[in-house]
């Protein structure tokens, strides 16, 4: 099958990069799988697994793409213009309410898609041969957060608060101790130590003598890689029940929207074993179970089927819903 994946940043990605990092070890898998994967994608890209085609302003993707192509996959919005090949798009984030969404969208978990009136979804995975694999026998006796501490629905000041009640420190992986992002923000919490952006080796350092990932969000989260990276290392989650997090943990964590029963959870333990946590990251959140979803979802509509029979748009319910944390 020759596939081209669209995604209008740079890449592989500079620094962190969530939705990028997944279309990567998404092309990566399905090249080793003997599909021919074209990279659509912003100037300055390399891959060493694809044919690369620059996203040039003012150039159609009906322009741009290859000729011979099967199927195209979308990670952002399209504007499809005269586009008439077999198409999917993949949601990664949330939409506004008022947004209609394309009949063939792909949510990144069941709740995601529910949200939205769906039940098309792939969950996202990784390609956890790019990571250390480091010792997660480790000595734990921290905690972390990992995410975009400036984004207020990650919650990171509830991350601090919550591993204050725990008597443990936090690293926090994502944020600076002053940001100019979004407002400004300081930290007074020195029970908290900042890393600012931080590097898959800074993470395969840190994470693996973690107690835990502490994400109290409170948003509903689409799907997370901060959770199945830090259950990788041997971290397990503790966390609110909202979003994706439910069906994410599975047997490797706590959810309560209570940041004392969080703590007390945190100091129990709860018998969290960190192979297990790696096992089921390493079984469940991969690129290769990602793409074999992927590749299902390209064979319908190449059989000329619409993923939705409607245009999926966020539910009244899902767009009245709130997501408290109680300190």
């Amino acid at each position: 099958m020759k596939i081209a994946l669209v995604c209008n940043s740079v890449l592989p990605a500079q620094a962190y990069g969530g939705t990028e990092r997944v279309v990567w070890d998404l092309g990566a898998a399905l090249s080793s799988m003997g599909h021919e994967v074209k990279l659509l994608a912003a100037k300055g890209s390399v891959c060493p697994f694809a044919e690369v085609v620059e996203i040039v302003p003012g150039k159609t993707i009906a322009e741009l793409v290859p000729h011979g192509v099967d199927v195209i996959h979308f990670n952002n919005l399209p504007d499809l213009g005269s586009l008439d090949k077999p198409y999917i798009v993949t949601i990664h984030g949330n939409n506004a309410p008022c947004v209609q969404l394309d009949k063939n969208s792909v949510f990144v978990s069941s709740d995601h898609a529910r949200r939205y009136g769906s039940d098309q979804f792939v969950y996202n995975g990784l390609d956890w041969n790019r990571y250390p694999m480091t010792d997660i026998s480790n000595s734990r006796n921290r905690l972390h957060f990992l995410g975009k501490g400036a984004w207020r629905v990650k919650n990171m000041k509830g991350a601090i608060r919550t591993a204050r009640l725990a008597s443990l420190p936090i690293d926090i992986l994502g944020a600076n101790r002053l940001s100019l992002k979004m407002g400004i923000k300081f930290s007074t919490d020195f029970n908290a130590k900042f890393h600012g952006m931080v590097t898959d080796a800074e993470k395969a350092r840190i994470i693996p003598r973690s107690r835990g990932l502490v994400f109290p969000v409170i948003w509903p989260e689409p799907f997370g890689l901060a959770i199945t990276e830090s259950f990788w290392y041997g971290a397990p989650l503790y966390g609110t029940p909202y979003g994706s997090l439910p069906e994410l943990v599975g047997e490797c964590g706590f959810l309560s929207n209570s940041a004392t029963d969080l703590a007390k959870a945190i100091e129990d333990g709860a018998g969290f074993d960190p192979a297990r946590c790696r096992d089921y990251a390493g079984d469940l959140f991969n690129s290769h179970t990602m793409a074999k979803a992927y590749l299902s979802k390209y064979e319908k509509v190449m059989n000329g089927e619409t993923l939705n029979p409607v245009q999926p748009q966020m539910t009244r319910q899902a767009a009245s819903a709130s997501y408290p944390f109680f300190i």
